[in-house]
């Protein structure tokens, strides 16, 4: 998808399909499809930077950002490399069926953000011995996400690596979307990989940044103006009774 230096600075050049992987195509997450289309093809490349995965609530974006981290050996409910807390499985087989390939000399260093799960992570951190990490819980759901984000994300000593991002706009207001964007370039720039599931039109703003829309056609790569949250959200800015006056009696 992508050429040029940066390309071989991938944590993840390409998700494949397991030979062995049972995979079960009349049940779920196989029936989703977008998995189905993953599935189909044999995987998915990921360029270098950040991929968005953008659609409706149920179009697959969460399950394939957690078999993308799982496959990664990331924790299912978020987590680093380092490891984090189990609560309740409830993970798809997904991240059992895929595969990484990964470039020579690929950093190894990955983190995934679930932020339904986060307060899970919270709790691990804070029970590790002598950890620097006891803070989080004190903080509002948005200061938290923020913390991660300087202290972890984009920090000196995580420069380069994997990021997998689900839906880290539910903690954050309009200044702290805008501080999550800048952060994103910065660390695209120095060579972390980001894969970013996302109902923000916002986030998905990010220049030179790979989108795309899951929904009933499966997977297509899209421009950000071509996106219906982009769309909507600006009829909606431009004239609410537009929408409202069909759901308000």
């Amino acid at each position: 998808m992508t050429n040029g230096a940066l390309d071989d600075r991938r944590a993840v050049r390409r998700l494949f399909v397991r030979p062995d992987a049972p995979v079960d195509r009349r049940a779920w997450p196989a029936t989703v499809p977008a998995i189905a289309q993953l599935l189909a093809e044999g995987g998915l490349e990921l360029p270098a930077g950040v991929t968005f995965l953008v659609g409706e609530n149920g179009s697959g974006k969460s399950t394939l950002i957690e078999g993308i981290a799982m496959a990664y050996g990331l924790p299912a409910e978020g987590g680093s490399s380092h490891g984090g807390g189990t609560t309740r499985p409830s993970e798809s087989p997904l991240g059992g069926w895929l595969g990484i390939e990964r470039p020579g000399g690929a950093p190894r260093w990955g983190f995934f953000l679930r932020a339904e799960t986060m307060h899970g992570y919270y709790s691990y951190l804070e029970a590790l011995p002598d950890s620097p990490d006891r803070h989080l819980h004190a903080l509002s759901h948005g200061e938290s996400f923020n913390a991660l984000l300087a202290e972890k994300l984009n920090h000196p000593r995580y420069t380069a690596g994997f990021v997998c991002l689900d839906e880290p706009e539910a903690a954050l207001s309009f200044a702290s979307t805008l501080t999550w964007l800048a952060n994103l370039a910065e660390m695209a720039a120095e060579g972390t990989q980001i894969v970013c599931a996302t109902h923000s039109p916002v986030l998905a703003a990010l220049p030179g940044a790979t989108i795309l829309e899951l929904g009933e056609w499966g997977v297509r790569r899209v421009d950000w103006a071509e996106l219906e949250i982009v769309q909507h959200t600006r009829s909606f800015l431009d004239d609410p009774r537009r929408y409202l006056r069909h759901l308000i009696d």
